[in-house]
C-alpha cells in the first residue's frame, strides 16, 4: 500500500451516558452489543476499528444498514466524537486539534459528499459548487473559474447558470461532486452518494467517478451497502458487522477468500469473470521447470477470468500463464470452470 493518509486506531463509538462504562465492562467482561444495550442502554455502533488508506486508494466500507458504516466515517472529520481510538489523518490527529483547526481540515483538507446533497436552491449552480471558496474568502474570478473548472469535469458546464430543482437526480449528484472537488481537499468522504438513484444513472455515475479519480487522484472513503458498488469502485473492501470489520481484502480476495460465513453470504452472487486473475486459477509450475507454451496460448497472470474464456474457445489444451515473460503456471478446462464456479 502506498503512504498511509488515513489511520483509524482502536476505534470505539457507543451512544448512551454510560458510554464509558460500557466500554470498560466489554473489554473486561467479553459483553455482547445486546448485553451493552440490556444493562447499560447504550448502543456500540463502532467497536474497535482498525485501518489505514493509502494515497490515491479508493477504500470501500460496506454493510447491511446499521451496521456503522456512516458512524465509523464521520469520525474522520470529527463530525462524531470517539469514546475511544485515535484517528490520523495527513499526520495530524484529529482528536488533538482546536475548534479553528479542526475548521480548516474540513473546509480545506477533507470533503464529504452525502447522499441528499444539500443544494441551496436560491444559488445557481456554479455558486452551490463555489460556496466553499467564498466562504473562505476567495476572490470571485478565482472562485468562478475553479468552479467552471469542476463543472466541466463531472459534464455539467451548461448548467452552470441552472438552479437545483431544474436538475434531475443524478445531475445534483454531480453537483455534490463538484463543490467537494472544487476546495480541492486530499481526502473525499462519500457516504452512499448514489444509492438513491435509478440502476443505469447510478452505473453512470459509477463509472464517471472512477475516470474522475484517476484523474484528480484523491485519497476516498466510500460507504455503500451494495456489493457490486464496492466492487466495481474500490481498491480495497471492508466489510462491516455490528460495529466491526469482518473482513479487509482487495476485491478478489473477498470474493475468492471470504472469512466466514456471513461474508460468504455477501458474495455468493457475484460475477468472478472481472474480478479473478489466472494467478488465482492456475497450477502453478515449478521454478526451474522448462516448458513451452501450448499452440502460443498464453495469457498474463493478471489477465482476469473472462479474458481466459475467450482465449479458451479458439484453444484446446491447457493455456499457458505468464509472469515477466516466464511461464509461471497452466490453466485447463477444468481449473477455468471451478474458477467461475468458485
Amino acid at each position: 500500500m502506498s503512504k498511509p493518509v488515513v489511520q483509524c486506531s482502536g476505534i470505539w463509538k457507543i451512544f448512551g451516558n454510560k458510554a464509558n462504562e460500557a466500554l470498560q465492562a466489554i473489554r473486561e467482561q467479553g459483553l455482547s452489543k445486546s448485553d451493552v444495550l440490556k444493562r447499560y442502554g447504550a448502543v456500540t455502533a463502532v467497536a474497535d476499528v482498525s485501518f489505514s488508506v493509502g494515497e490515491g486508494e479508493i477504500f470501500c466500507i460496506m454493510g447491511l444498514s446499521g451496521s456503522g458504516k456512516s458512524t465509523l466515517i464521520r469520525h474522520i472529520n470529527r463530525l462524531v466524537e470517539p469514546t475511544d481510538g485515535e484517528i490520523v489523518v495527513a499526520g495530524r490527529n484529529v482528536g488533538a486539534l482546536s475548534n479553528s483547526d479542526l475548521r480548516a481540515l474540513r473546509s480545506t483538507s477533507v470533503g464529504m459528499v452525502f447522499q441528499n446533497m444539500a443544494l441551496l436552491p436560491h444559488r445557481s449552480v456554479q455558486d452551490n459548487v463555489a460556496l466553499s471558496l467564498e466562504l473562505r474568502g476567495v476572490s470571485k474570478v478565482q472562485r468562478i473559474q475553479t468552479a467552471k473548472e469542476k463543472l466541466e469535469l463531472v459534464g455539467l458546464e451548461e448548467w452552470a447558470s441552472r438552479f437545483p430543482d431544474e436538475l434531475s437526480g443524478g445531475m445534483k449528484q454531480r453537483v455534490g461532486l463538484a463543490r467537494a472537488m472544487a476546495a480541492d481537499p486530499e481526502i473525499l468522504l462519500m457516504d452512499e452518494p448514489f444509492s438513491a438513484l435509478d440502476p443505469l444513472i447510478r452505473r453512470q455515475l459509477q463509472q464517471q467517478f472512477l475516470e474522475l479519480s484517476k484523474v484528480v487522484k484523491k485519497t476516498t472513503i466510500f460507504i455503500t451497502h451494495d456489493l457490486d458498488e464496492a466492487i466495481r469502485l474500490g481498491t480495497h473492501i471492508a466489510i462491516m458487522k455490528d460495529g466491526r470489520f469482518v473482513q479487509v481484502g482487495t476485491p478478489e480476495e473477498i470474493i475468492t477468500d471470504p472469512a466466514d460465513e456471513y461474508v460468504a453470504d455477501f458474495v455468493k452472487g457475484i460475477s468472478r469473470l472481472e474480478l479473478v486473475t489466472a494467478r488465482k486459477i492456475m497450477k502453478p509450475i515449478p521454478n526451474d521447470a522448462v516448458m513451452t507454451p501450448h499452440n502460443g496460448a498464453t495469457v498474463a497472470a493478471t489477465d482476469k477470468i473472462g479474458a481466459i474464456i475467450d482465449l479458451a474457445t479458439h484453444h484446446d489444451g491447457d493455456i499457458t500463464v505468464m509472469d515477466d515473460n516466464r511461464p509461471v503456471g497452466t490453466i485447463s478446462r477444468r481449473d477455468l470452470l471451478l474458477g467461475i464456479r468458485g
